[in-house]
């Protein structure tokens, strides 16, 4: 132990022999400290990770440079899947020891596993979207949330608790029992998982219970005659009848006879009366379907001219259109023209923002490079060497970066850019057919090695594309 206020190691007198501070208070509460760190270190070794939470937070508040009680109480975070809290803990205990810190493993595990690190940031994410259809009362739509959670990080001890307590709320105990399990596999002494647990092995044993109907399980089948007499009441009840007193209903009697000659009376109008008017009706119907008739003969005939006259000029509007889209188009001359412009103008008001000035530029269709002009190509390939080698590394470290992380569909876009602006970048096309190899798309690569042997001969990358070539070809 180290004095705190000359840094001299100490005796065990109450003060400093090096500087005579007073030093009594100081070991105690270090003492204190250092005993609460061993009583978190052996609880999470029995996997009571709540209690060592507790124990660990109890020692920081008395030594907060405590660093093996840091990186213990960030251990346990990651853990149960609360990995922001470990990594606040972990970056804490580096800044307090620089160097000679375990922390610094820690935090490069997760910082150099970018996809991993991104899992967890995704599974928080999603247990707070679940959080908030709790809040407006979306229970399936949570439970969906939280299982997708849970896929991505199994160990998110609060993902599982919330779960359980939805299935609770939804009466599927078996169901909440299993996801309480879970949790307590990862930790043992949480007081709100044996809490549900507790309420869960309660309703299951009262449903397997014949007689347990109390709230808190209550097994009546030991007390005598309880059996028996629910069965005396049972032959009671069935031993009696109640009489049935039927009372003669004159009104009721009337209701039905009048409704009875109204029904007769409508059968009659039906047949009588209705026969006539329908035939009346028809005759009406039928000298006005004629004279419709001859009108509609007369509007087909006009129809079908302006149909044939429609016909034709759409024709013509068609021709129109598809050469208008040749200028106006989202790949015409008109656009292409209007991206270059944008991309001059962006580039004279901040040449150093190369990369707003290649958004512009990759709008422009190069299949249309040849139809708009020997001016227009001047001035693009003006731009393209003003930016080139910017954006050209741009997209290098970038595709680089994908490379690396196994993402090889975006490396093969970003890369393909990379070497777009900067054809002199021969590792960009090389790396490129890497990615193609890497990814299955043998076809591709194959074409990209053999472009690195043409473009780039006499080097290391040649060589090695001409041995990929030749693997890949007898594959």
């Amino acid at each position: 132990m180290i004095c705190y206020n000359c840094g001299a190691t100490l005796t065990h007198n109450d003060f400093c022999t090096n500087c005579g501070a007073d030093v009594a208070r100081y070991k105690k509460i270090v003492s204190t400290a250092n005993l609460l760190y061993n009583m978190g270190l052996d609880k999470a070794r029995v996997r009571d990770l709540s209690g060592a939470t507790e124990s660990l937070r109890q020692c920081l508040k008395l030594d907060k440079s405590n660093i093996d009680a840091r990186n213990l109480l960030g251990l346990i975070y990651f853990e149960v899947g609360e990995y922001v809290l470990a990594l606040n803990e972990w970056v804490i205990s580096k800044n307090l020891r620089p160097t000679k810190n375990i922390a610094d493993d820690y935090i490069s595990l997760l910082q150099d596993n970018p996809a991993k690190l991104d899992t967890y940031s995704q599974a928080v994410k999603k247990y707070n979207q679940a959080l908030s259809y709790c809040y407006q009362g979306s229970l399936d739509l949570a439970v969906i949330q939280l299982k997708k959670v849970l896929s991505l990080n199994p160990k998110y001890v609060q993902a599982h608790q919330l779960l359980a307590l939805l299935y609770i709320n939804d009466e599927q105990w078996e169901d909440a029992k299993r996801e309480l399990n879970r949790c307590q596999k990862i930790d043992v002494g949480n007081t709100i998982t044996l809490r549900y647990l507790n309420e869960t092995r309660n309703i299951l044993d009262m449903d397997d219970g014949d007689d347990a109907f109390s709230p808190g399980g209550l097994d009546l089948k030991g007390r005598k005659g309880f059996g028996d007499q629910k069965k005396r009441d049972r032959d009671t009840a069935d031993s009696y009848s109640i009489p049935v007193i039927r009372k003669e209903n004159r009104t009721l009697a009337t209701i039905v006879n009048v409704a009875i000659g109204i029904m007769i009376g409508i059968a009659v109008a039906y047949l009588l009366i209705l026969p006539a008017r329908i035939s009346a009706a028809r005759e009406g119907v039928d000298e006005s379907l004629k004279a419709t008739g001859e009108q509609l003969d007369a509007k087909t005939a006009q129809i079908s001219s302006l149909e044939q006259e429609l016909k034709s000029v759409n024709g013509q509007l068609e021709k129109t259109k598809e050469e208008l889209e040749v200028y106006t188009g989202e790949s015409g001359k008109m656009s292409a023209m209007d991206d270059l412009l944008n991309a001059v103008n962006s580039y004279l008001e901040n040449p150093e923002d190369t990369k707003a000035v290649a958004e512009y530029l990759d709008m422009i269709d190069e299949e249309k490079l040849a139809e708009t002009g020997e001016s227009f190509n001047t001035v693009y390939l003006l731009m393209m060497s003003k930016i080139g080698a910017d954006v050209g590394s741009q997209y290098y470290d970038s595709g680089m970066k994908s490379y690396q992380a196994e993402m090889y569909e975006d490396a093969i876009k970003d890369l393909t850019k990379a070497y777009t602006y900067d054809n002199s970048n021969g590792d960009a096309l090389y790396n490129l057919g890497n990615a193609y190899r890497k990814s299955g798309d043998i076809v591709n690569a194959v074409e990209t090695y053999n472009k690195v042997i043409e473009e780039f001969p006499d080097t290391e990358m040649a060589t090695r594309s001409q041995q990929y070539v030749n693997e890949l070809n007898v594959d």
